[in-house]
Order: structure tokens, then C-alpha cells, then sequence
């Protein structure tokens, strides 16, 4: 093929100038996809994951007459838990009228591979790196309950379905004989309108036809999403998306200068949560101080304790600033801070 074109050239070279130029510059077109394209493609850079530590901005409503926690959860894209940890003293069915509430809409990333979707239980909330490089998109979700708790680990989806067919466990049927064999598309559908399977057999990120579940522990294990999340999240999420389900109740941070935690209810805690507001123990595990000091590194001796101890006592789910490193700080590099993942 190269033998072909050389002599062709050689050919017309006492021919017209431009029809020499012509054959040239396709001579080119040809040759370049055999020898230049390949290793042009080789040594293009690979996109970087999401650098910063988390996603979003703190806001604030201002309740009408009318509201109550449930409905400022769903038309802030929250969870009913979250918004009632982030304003204990508010009652959640008549906060008031021009009550001012905290919307944790700042989140600290839960520390796991940026890639595909990370689910967090104790926040009830997902991320899912859909674009590298660029923040996730994350909703909030509702969770197993007591007993049936949703699995930890990884996983991937394994198929998508529109209109979804509900079918009862045999444990389902078992505590209730009433409930029919399925139930397919329509209102009554407890998997809402749009369905992803898992690779775990039985469990499944889908809509719900009980919208006020979003953000509590109240399913049988599935993760629930809003009725107008699954239908958007759906269509970015393509068959084979790995999924990791951490459980993380304390996350930290670097956000600039400063080091930041976010504490959520436990598990466990969640329920007083959801009753009061409020959780009624103490807990800082072996583990969340480990995931503290490996973020704080070098400036680990700059911590607030004071600050750290009200958070951990209180998790309002807000991430509230503990250390900040001095200006013109010049400390080595060894355990040096950072607003990137760990995994």
C-alpha cells in the first residue's frame, strides 16, 4: 500500500504542480491513520475524579403557614431524618410561619471510590459520579429498616426497568397473606415508575408510591428515591454502574484552609431522630476518630476537641469547621491534608 502511493508520486512528479500537491496531501489522509492517530489516542490524559470534599451550599427557608418538614424536605431534594436533625427546637408539622430552617444542602463526601453511585445509609443519601471530574449528583434516599437493614459493600446495576412489576418476598407474604402475588405498573406500585436492579439478589434503587418514606428507615432493604429523582437519575445511570454502600455516620474534610465534620445520627440513633429531633447517646467510635486524625494529618494538634465532642453529641448533619491551618503555614508534606479522596 505505501510502495503504491510513493510510486504514484514519483509518477506526476513532472506533472502539474498542484495535482502533486493534491496527491500529497491524500497520501497523508491515508498514511496517518496507520501510524500517527494510535499513538496520538495512547497519550490522551485520562479525566480526573472530583477533587473537593464536598457538594453543594448551605440555605435557609423561610416556612409559610402552610409548611411542614415533610413538604420543605421534598421540595428541597431532602430527606425528612436530615432536615429534622438539622432543626431539633422546630416542630416538624408546624414550624410557623416565617420560622427560619436550616436546609443541609452542604455535604461532606463519604470516603469511598469516586466512581458510579456511593451510597451513605446513616445520612440516607446517594452521590453518583455520573461526569469524571465534575460533582456528583446526589439525592436522598430511604433505607432498610430494623432487622432489615440495607447490605454494605459493592455491587453494580445490573438492569433497568420502566414500569416495574412489585412481586412480595415469601417473608412479605408471610406477615401479611393479603398481599397479592404482584402488582404492576400504576399508582398502587410500591417500586413507583422506574426500577435498578442490583447485583444483590432481591434489592434495588426505585421509586416509591409513599414519598414520605424518602429520608427514613422504613423499607425492606431496597433504596427508595423520590418519584421525580428515579425518573432523572434513571436516565443517567447505564446498566453496570458499580454501586458501594458505605456506612459512615462521621465524615471529614478539608474545605480550603479549613478542616470540617459532619456528624449524622447512627443508624441506631436515627429512630430518636425521627421521633424528637434529638439523639440520646454518645457515640465517637474508634473508627471515626482514625478517619479525624488520618484527615487532619500534620494540623492534628489545631483540632477544637470542644467543637468535635458538641458535634459528635449533637449530629445535626451540618459540616461545622474544627481546625484551620495557620496562615503561611510551611509544614512538610508528609501528611499533608487533602480535599481528595483516600480511597
Amino acid at each position: 500500500m505505501i510502495d503504491f502511493w510513493v510510486k504514484g508520486v514519483r509518477c506526476m512528479a513532472n506533472g502539474n504542480k498542484s495535482i502533486r500537491s493534491s496527491l500529497f496531501v491524500l497520501s497523508l489522509c491515508i498514511l496517518l491513520p496507520l501510524t500517527a492517530l494510535p499513538q496520538a489516542r495512547a497519550e490522551m490524559p485520562s479525566a480526573k475524579p472530583y477533587a473537593l470534599s464536598y457538594v453543594g451550599d448551605m440555605r435557609y427557608h423561610k416556612a409559610l403557614y402552610e409548611d411542614t418538614f415533610i413538604k420543605v424536605a421534598r421540595d428541597n431534594d431532602l430527606g425528612y431524618v436530615e432536615l429534622r436533625a438539622a432543626n431539633p427546637y422546630i416542630d416538624p408539622w408546624m414550624p410557623g410561619e416565617d420560622t427560619e430552617i436550616v436546609l443541609p444542602t452542604r455535604h461532606m463526601l463519604p470516603d469511598a471510590p469516586r466512581e458510579g453511585i456511593v451510597i451513605n445509609l446513616p445520612e440516607q443519601r446517594l452521590y453518583a459520579f455520573v461526569t469524571p471530574g465534575q460533582q456528583p449528583v446526589t439525592h436522598p434516599i430511604g433505607v432498610g429498616r430494623e432487622g432489615l437493614a440495607t447490605p454494605t459493600g459493592k455491587t453494580k446495576v445490573v438492569r433497568k426497568k420502566i414500569g416495574p412489576v412489585w412481586r412480595p418476598t415469601p417473608r412479605m407474604r408471610e406477615e401479611d397473606p393479603s398481599l397479592p402475588v404482584q402488582i404492576g405498573p400504576g399508582s398502587d406500585n410500591p417500586l413507583g415508575t422506574h426500577a435498578l436492579y442490583l447485583g444483590w439478589p432481591e434489592y434495588a434503587i426505585h421509586g416509591t408510591n409513599k414519598p414520605f418514606g424518602i429520608g427514613r428507615r422504613v423499607s425492606s432493604g431496597c433504596i427508595r428515591m423520590y418519584p421525580e429523582d428515579i425518573v432523572t437519575f434513571f436516565d443517567l445511570i447505564p446498566e453496570g454502574t458499580p454501586v458501594t454502600v458505605v456506612d459512615q455516620p462521621v465524615k471529614v474534610g478539608w474545605i480550603d484552609n479549613a478542616l470540617y465534620i459532619e456528624a449524622h445520627p447512627s443508624m441506631a440513633q436515627s429512630f430518636d431522630t425521627e421521633e424528637d429531633g434529638k439523639v440520646h447517646s454518645y457515640e465517637f467510635t474508634p473508627k471515626d476518630m482514625a478517619v479525624l486524625m488520618h484527615e487532619a494529618g500534620v494540623y492534628a494538634d489545631l483540632i477544637d476537641w470542644e467543637t468535635v465532642r458538641e458535634v459528635a453529641r449533637t449530629r445535626r448533619g451540618i459540616p461545622v469547621r474544627i481546625a484551620e491551618k495557620p496562615a503561611q503555614d510551611h509544614r512538610g508534606e508528609a501528611g499533608e491534608p487533602h480535599e481528595g479522596n483516600r480511597s
